[in-house]
């Protein structure tokens, strides 16, 4: 991925890996924990699925390989069973999350473009784990409300991931915490956007990156002094939030 700053259009990936986020300074270091930790245990269908997504003109939005391992271990530590996803893309982060769950396993993933869905579709379905997978094409907020009103799915989920549009993150996080169970976790992926949050005001940022920063920082603020979640920061990709409810109440509080 190209520097946030003075790179043009047409600068080459900062690292090998086609879509890389990672904050890392370091080329090499980053390269070293991708070939040492993070190739050698990435599934057969995960790398075949992002050697797919590095061909498509908007594989910047994929999810790093090694993000795709972080939540795949998370899932699997916390026991995760029913879950939801929101912004699938050519579904990398929603493999991941599928081959981590048990056979029962559900996932509601909700995106605007199934097209992108259906790249990976085939070698989701080749892996044995489409049958965890709810795709609805749409904008996920009438989803979210509709659910909202009906208190079946209220504590719910055990795990949501949210990687979709940016200005909508707060909105997402005001139904979000209904849904999630005490004790489930939301994960907000990029949260630390191309390191852009501690750029100066007269940064020569890409517009896409200057138009969603001010979204991404009124999400960290509100997140930070949630009540009713623990949260975790984290420099993995382009920035992962963790939110951990912990209040029954999802009364506002901003």
């Amino acid at each position: 991925m190209a520097s946030v700053n003075g790179g043009s259009e047409s600068q080459p990936a900062k690292h090998q890996e086609v879509g890389h986020k990672s904050l890392l300074q370091s080329d090499a270091l980053y390269q070293y924990i991708l070939e040492t930790s993070v190739y050698p245990r990435e599934p057969a269908p995960m790398k075949e699925l992002r050697e797919v997504t590095a061909k498509h003109p908007w594989n910047l939005m994929t999810t790093s390989a090694d993000e795709g391992q972080f939540l795949n271990l998370l899932l699997k530590l916390i026991n995760a069973k029913n879950t939801m996803e929101i912004g699938v893309y050519t579904g990398y982060s929603l493999l991941s999350t599928a081959l981590a769950l048990p056979d029962d396993g559900k996932i509601l993933a909700l995106d605007i473009n199934r097209e992108n869905y259906e790249i990976g579709r085939p070698i989701i379905e080749k892996a044995g784990v489409a049958h965890k997978i709810d795709f609805r094409e749409g904008p996920a907020l009438p989803v979210l409300d509709l659910m909202i009103e009906d208190k079946k799915f209220h504590g719910s989920f055990d795990f949501i991931f949210v990687d979709a549009d940016k200005d909508n993150y707060l909105n997402y996080h005001k139904r979000l915490i209904d849904l999630v169970k005490i004790g489930g976790v939301i994960g907000y992926d990029n949260t630390l956007w191309n390191g852009s949050l501690v750029a100066p005001p007269d940064a020569p940022l890409r517009k896409y990156v200057r138009y969603y920063r001010d979204f991404v920082l009124e999400l960290n603020k509100a997140l930070a002094v949630d009540p009713r979640v623990e949260i975790c920061q984290l420099p993995v990709g382009d920035g992962i939030t963790l939110c951990r409810r912990i209040n029954g109440s999802s009364r506002p509080y901003y």
